[in-house]
Formats: structure tokens, C-alpha cells, sequence
């Protein structure tokens, strides 16, 4: 007799980290969240509406306005056998939170000559275009990726969101996972209804091609599958890789599909100085640097406060006409 089909519905980026935190929390008592506003309000997002009235407010917790305080409250939690998913209001936030996850979560199981482990999950947001001003609407990724001992999730689809948020909650490390705030509804796609993990360190080529390789993350991969679309008007084909996390990074990947097509560019939210594109960008050279036609570039946020103007804000990040204009450059069309 055949397996029945695994049922696959739609459901929206917000839905599937629901839906991840959800089944995680029936399979595992040990999972807790806790955060500002996430029980009464569901989150300022209002992804988690109703996750308080299933677990009770000892499992979905409502937390005083004191980032640093909650978070070590979790680091604690972690190294006593639960596995807390802390819940950062702003990805912006996070310098509040710095001690706590670069010198204590990040480094316990090192200095403990590995008795002790810190197995928690720290949710924060990214991205701009959601006219929030400068001081809630960077992305910081690069930050975490910097430091030894964090693992960090960068999902950009509904399916990936789920899968990489249960693996992120069933590693014994500290993951910190960004959510862009606009794919909470923006971004939808199939999900299997089946229990199912994405491993942390694999990326995915979302879009197959030969000549050039768009290397891109969260929103971006949005992005770069437009820019795709308009390569191929003008017959360029265009191959779209997310590496979905930033560390582990899957070096093998990125560098076999740029050896593939011999151009390269990468694109992120974050800004580019010091950023991910760099580190990526790096990676590649060294790695393909005989099989490139043109040497790999990159595209992140401009180096300035994002603006709260919406007509300013847009420009301050990567579109897909920019992307479409520099590969048509670099293939010579």
C-alpha cells in the first residue's frame, strides 16, 4: 500500500515560527518563552497571539522591560536543564544583551571544559521598510556570527523559518535566530504538516542558473529571486543561494555554485562594513578565485542611521533593480 502524501498547506513566515515554538513546546515541557509582551499581547508583532492560553503563563512569560535582566534569567535557566526561548522586542536591542550572550552563554561551555551547556533560543528581529526610525530597524546579524560559541539563523522562506527554529531549539548551543519583520505576513509558502527540521550549516540554492551566483539572506533572497526574474528577460541566468545561516556557514555551496557560474554577488540588509557581505565575499575569493570572471561584490544597507522618511528609508537597502543592474553589468549585457 503507497504512504498517504505528506499534506502541505500555506502558511505565512509568521505562522511557521508559531507553528516551530509551538510543537516544541508540546514535545518538550522543558521549553519556555519568555520576553516583553509575548503572553497577553503575542508579541508587538502579534505572531504568538494565543500561545499563553495552550502552555499557561509559567511556560509563555511575561517579562519586566529589562532585556539584560530576562536574558540572564535564561542563560541561567539553560545551564539548569531548560531549554528557554528568549524573545528581543528589536534585533536593535541587543547591545543591551551583549554581556550575557558574548561573554556568558557564548563561552560556559568552553570554560566549563564542557560540563556545563546553554541550550537557548534568542529571538530578534530585523530589517527596515517597516517606518520604525533608527533605533528599530537595523539588522545586526553580523554582530552574533562574530563570536565564538553562538550559532545564528538567518531563515528568509515559511518552510525554512519552521525547520531551522526547530533545530535551533533542539541544539545544545546558544542560537540566536533574526526574524525579518516584514516576512511576517509578507512572505508565504508551503509548509509540511510532518514534523521536520532544517540542519543549521546547510544552505539552499533557491534558484538554479549558470551565469552569475546571488549570494543573499532574510529578505534579500526575496530580492534576488526578482532581480532573477529580470536577469532572465535579457537571457542571463541567474543562480539565487541563501546560506540561512551565517555561522555555520556553508563555505562548500556558496564557493561550488560560484565556481559554477564564475560571478558573484552578495547581498544583505545589514550594512556592509565589517558585515556578513564581506566575510562571504572573502570566503569565495579565496576559495574561487581562478574560476572568476569578475571579482565577487556586494551590496548591503548604506553606512547611515536608517531614515524614518519612508522615501528615504527605501533607498537605504537593496532593491532588485539595483541587483538586476549590477549582474547585467558584470555579465557584460
Amino acid at each position: 500500500m503507497a504512504e498517504a502524501a505528506t499534506a502541505v498547506r500555506e502558511l505565512s513566515f509568521g505562522e511557521a515560527i508559531k507553528e516551530a515554538i509551538t510543537e516544541e513546546m508540546r514535545r518538550d515541557s522543558r521549553v519556555v518563552l519568555m520576553g516583553e509582551d509575548v503572553a497577553e499581547a503575542g508579541t508587538t508583532f502579534k505572531v504568538l497571539t494565543g500561545l499563553v492560553d495552550e502552555f499557561g503563563k509559567d511556560r509563555v512569560i511575561d517579562t519586566p522591560i529589562s532585556e539584560a535582566g530576562f536574558t540572564g534569567i535564561g542563560v541561567g535557566a539553560a545551564m539548569t536543564g531548560m531549554r528557554p526561548i528568549v524573545d528581543i522586542m528589536f534585533g536593535d536591542f541587543l547591545m543591551i544583551i551583549m554581556d550575557q550572550v558574548a561573554n556568558q552563554a557564548a563561552k560556559i561551555h568552553y570554560m566549563s571544559g564542557g560540563k556545563w551547556k546553554v541550550p537557548m533560543v534568542i529571538r530578534a528581529t530585523m530589517g527596515a521598510t517597516r517606518r520604525s526610525a533608527a533605533q528599530h530597524s537595523q539588522s545586526l546579524h553580523a554582530w552574533p556570527s562574530h563570536i565564538p560559541g553562538l550559532k545564528v539563523v538567518v531563515p528568509s522562506t515559511a518552510y525554512d523559518a519552521k525547520g531551522l527554529f526547530k533545530a535551533a531549539v533542539r541544539d545544545d548551543n546558544p542560537v540566536v535566530i533574526f526574524e525579518h519583520k516584514i516576512s511576517y505576513r509578507k512572505v508565504k509558502g508551503p509548509v509540511p504538516d510532518e514534523d521536520y527540521v532544517v540542519p543549521l550549516g546547510v544552505a539552499d540554492v533557491k534558484r538554479e542558473g549558470r551565469d552569475i551566483t546571488l549570494v543573499a539572506l532574510s529578505s534579500m533572497v526575496q530580492v534576488a529571486l526578482g532581480a532573477a526574474e529580470m536577469l532572465e528577460e535579457i537571457g542571463v541566468s541567474a543562480e539565487v543561494v541563501d546560506p540561512r545561516t551565517t555561522w555555520p556557514l556553508d563555505e562548500r555551496t556558496l564557493v561550488e555554485s560560484v565556481r559554477k557560474t564564475s560571478r558573484c554577488i552578495v547581498i544583505d540588509e545589514g550594512y556592509s562594513r565589517y558585515g556578513i557581505t564581506g566575510e562571504i565575499a572573502s570566503t569565495i575569493q579565496e576559495q574561487a578565485f581562478f574560476d572568476l570572471d569578475a571579482p565577487v561584490r556586494r551590496m548591503g544597507a548604506m553606512h547611515v542611521p536608517i531614515p524614518f522618511s519612508p522615501s528615504l528609508e527605501d533607498v537605504t537597502v537593496p532593491s532588485a533593480q539595483q541587483v538586476f543592474e549590477m549582474a547585467r553589468q558584470m555579465c557584460n549585457r
